[in-house]
């Protein structure tokens, strides 16, 4: 017996009815959802896109610039498609031409090397996307803009630091970044201006490439005797201080050889707090990230940046914005450090009753 025979016909025709009501019901909550599909398209594709690669995320600080740089983006309304290279230059230059195929609306570098870039920046701008150095310059390619903090000061407050605290005609090591980082060449010039103004003695110097600490330690403890006649030690950064200090701890040296670095990693503000680091050099990586993202923005929108300020690439006068950093000892440690929000008060004093 069908269902219509069963019911009657008053019965099937008020099924009936039923059946076309839900139909059309269905048919036009389609129609909504795929109106509402392409109207989401359509914001998706209006979206200022942005490309970032980063060298790696070794160094701490690395990671605070994409977070703020990433939420800054995102409430001038942009995306930022953020990769890490860790390292590699091969992949950094494949990043920066995915970027380039994909048709983004501007490219943003934490260099790994300043030349090898060069050929791949030069595409980027034929294909007419404007390229952003944040914090290394890539040097020889004309970038439309290049932010970063004040490098040359940055050596020449390690070299204050060092000098106000010894005097002068000391012995001193420098353990650095690769000779590949622009900012490494930079730092190491501010330094050297300390360094010959206070008559001091460079009696060992070495490179760590990739930024890796292990180099820096085994430096250390493959010259002992060199190590020991040295009254100061500059670091490249707070990483690079922190295995150095260690390697001078096993030797009885920590807190005797004045070290310095900079990055204001929380770790290196301890060990100021401490007595084993002297000094590190606080660069406010919250506000490069901010700035770094409004102009991002502008530079996608195609909007001019006007700066009164230009740094020579090696061939080029490209645009610069350049910040102030800030030298950071145990005695500001509170009002630069903490009281700014960087770290918190019983973080860096967590060893120290």
């Amino acid at each position: 017996m069908s269902i219509f025979t069963k019911y009657g016909k008053r019965s099937s025709k008020l099924l009936i009815a039923v059946c076309m009501i839900m139909i059309v019901s269905l048919t036009t909550g389609c129609g909504n959802d795929t109106a509402d599909q392409k109207e989401e398209t359509g914001k998706k594709s209006e979206k200022i896109q942005i490309g970032m690669s980063f060298d790696s995320f070794v160094i701490e600080r690395w990671q605070r610039d994409r977070d703020v740089f990433v939420a800054t983006a995102r409430e001038l309304g942009a995306e930022v498609n953020v990769q890490s290279a860790n390292g590699e230059i091969e992949e950094q230059i494949s990043q920066i031409q995915y970027f380039i195929n994909k048709g983004v609306d501007a490219i943003v570098v934490v260099a790994i090397d300043a030349k090898a870039l060069q050929d791949v920046v030069l595409k980027a701008k034929k294909a007419g996307i404007p390229v952003m150095c944040y914090d290394r310059l890539i040097t020889d390619s004309n970038v439309d803009l290049y932010i970063s903090f004040d490098n040359e000061k940055v050596g020449d407050l390690m070299g204050q630091a060092i000098y106000e605290k010894l005097g002068k005609n000391k012995n001193v090591i420098k353990v650095q970044g690769p000779e590949s980082d622009n900012n490494v060449v930079q730092v190491a010039e501010g330094f050297d201006y300390q360094s010959r103004k206070n008559a001091a003695k460079i009696i060992g110097e070495c490179h760590c490439e990739g930024w890796r600490s292990e180099i820096a330690y085994d430096y250390v403890n493959e010259n002992e005797e060199l190590v020991k006649k040295a009254d100061a030690i500059m670091c490249g950064n707070d990483a690079l201080a922190g295995v150095v200090i260690r390697a001078l701890s096993e030797m009885r040296l920590a807190g005797k050889v004045v070290v310095v670095g900079q990055d204001a990693d929380l770790d290196a503000c301890q060990r100021i707090v401490e007595g084993t680091q002297e000094m590190t050099v606080y660069k406010p990586v919250e506000n490069l990230a901010k700035k770094a993202a409004e102009y991002a923005v502008s530079l996608a929108k195609g909007e001019e940046i006007k700066t009164a300020t230009r740094y020579n690439d090696g061939t080029y006068d490209v645009p610069f914005i350049k910040l102030e950093p800030i030298a950071v000892y145990k005695d500001n440690m509170e009002e630069t450090i903490i009281d700014g929000g960087y770290h918190l008060k019983e973080d860096v004093y967590i060893n120290v009753k």
